[in-house]
């Protein structure tokens, strides 16, 4: 277990060390925890396919509802985070208490109205979600445990984003890959071993949920120099809902319309067949997978961006900005000409009974893959506005991938070219959201760049 810094030596270590060495190290835990959680994602993806192409299609279909229930945990956690990092970088520490508190306790509260809701209604929503006849079935059976975790998962965001927003990342990767391994495990124990099937891939889930909450909230109020979850601090006030919900917005924006747009993919995928919703289901996740990498070694950046912006470090911000974006653009550029050479190869592995499965996939993954050093732009530009606090900016971004461009997208491409519009419509997306971010931050930078030299003119002054 490593040593817990006190609050001083974290405050010095966010707006000293040198970005470069900062980043890596804070990113490092947090690439871990996303890489172990893709991988859990696959492990179900993976393991439910051995049943059968229907119940591969479930998995699909309630992907879309588990990336609402993240969605609320992200918009909380990376909320609050941000609100906690720009508090902690201007020494005001009760406000960062009252913003964890506040989101911990909302997002436990959502997640039992959803779990009990869910449960209730949970045959229309399978269909809502986009399910066929022969799909709805084991969709039902693995929501009905998805569901029950619903709390649980929506807490476990929260607390990770509290942990990671004050430069605790390995405490929060600690709690996210021990989940994410106990789930690994239990998916083929429960499914094959015990004879459980799609319910048992459910049943690991929510294990693993489970036990994510308990170490990540021993993290919280047990290791020295983290902010304590306290319900005294719960703060459920206009002012500090504003303040997180500016800040969270655009994570809602990006993972809620990417469960809007999860559900439009199974209808436009839905006439081509269980295969293509299988299919499309498969190169989701694996995409997914990549980004994680990318996603967590942004977070690395968002704590540092969050620090130095509160403690008017404008130089830092933009130093750690463009600093990222090239180890970015290098990365998923090279996971994306590995993983095109062997495009065929990895759709197989999740369904090699099905040709058609196979066919669909390869092509979608494929066409995808082209667009990985643009989808590296893209995040940069979103983590930068967002730590920031550039609420409404960041959420133009995060709803360009998945709604404002790729919900239009599978409503016409398919119409116009059929299966291939359907494969067609993320890479198109992706495009233009290259377009409109570059056009957004083009205008921030400007901003931090006067901001910095005006900071410096001060310094000097003085």
């Amino acid at each position: 277990m490593p040593r817990a810094m006190t609050k001083e030596e974290k405050y010095r270590q966010m707006i000293e060390t040198p970005v470069q060495k900062l980043i890596p190290r804070l990113a490092v835990p947090t690439i871990i925890s996303m890489l172990v959680t893709s991988i859990y994602n696959m492990a179900d993806t993976f393991f439910v396919s051995q049943i059968g192409t229907s119940a591969s299609g479930a998995v699909g279909v309630m992907f879309s509802a588990m990336a609402m229930i993240q969605a609320i945990g992200f918009t909380l956690g990376m909320g609050s985070g941000n609100y906690i990092s720009r508090s902690l970088g201007s020494r005001d520490e009760e406000t960062a208490s009252q913003s964890a508190a506040t989101a911990f306790f909302t997002g436990g509260i959502i997640g039992i109205v959803i779990a009990v809701a869910g449960t209730i209604f949970s045959r229309p929503l399978v269909y809502l979600l986009g399910a066929t006849d022969t799909i709805a079935p084991f969709a039902r059976d693995y929501a009905r445990y998805i569901l029950i975790a619903a709390p649980f998962m929506i807490t476990s965001f929260v607390m990770n984003n509290i942990l990671r927003a004050q430069g605790n990342a390995v405490f929060a990767m600690i709690g996210i890959t021990a989940g994410g391994i106990l789930n690994m495990f239990l998916d083929p124990v429960l499914i094959f071993g015990f004879g459980m099937g799609i319910s048992g891939a459910a049943i690991a889930t929510m294990a693993s949920q489970m036990v994510s909450f308990v170490i990540l909230l021993y993290q919280c109020n047990r290791q020295k120099g983290c902010i304590s979850i306290r319900l005294g601090k719960f703060t459920p006030t206009l002012k500090m809902y504003g303040e997180i919900l500016h800040a969270g917005l655009p994570s809602f924006c990006r993972q809620g319309l990417a469960s809007v747009a999860t559900v439009a993919l199974n209808f436009a995928a839905g006439p081509y067949g269980d295969a293509a919703i299988a299919a499309m289901s498969i190169v989701s996740r694996f995409m997914m997978f990549i980004n994680s990498s990318l996603i967590g070694f942004g977070q690395g950046f968002q704590p540092v961006c969050g620090f130095n912006f509160g403690a008017r470090r404008y130089d830092r911000v933009l130093g750690a900005f463009w600093f990222c974006v090239k180890v970015a653009v290098v990365m998923l550029s090279g996971f994306g000409i590995a993983a095109f050479a062997f495009s065929r190869p990895i759709i197989t592995v999740f369904r090699r009974e099905d040709a058609e499965v196979i066919r669909i996939g390869t092509r979608a993954l494929r066409l995808q893959l082209i667009t990985m050093p643009f989808q590296a732009w893209v995040i940069m530009v979103n983590m930068l506005t967002q730590s920031i606090g550039y609420g409404f900016r960041a959420s133009l971004v995060a709803m360009g991938r998945q709604g404002l461009f790729l919900i239009p997208a599978l409503l016409i491409l398919p119409e116009a070219w059929g299966l291939l519009g359907l494969q067609i419509s993320q890479p198109t997306a992706d495009m233009l959201t290259f377009v409109l971010a570059t056009g957004i931050v083009a205008g921030i930078l400007k901003e931090l760049g006067q901001m910095r030299d005006e900071e410096r003119r001060e310094t000097f002054q003085n």
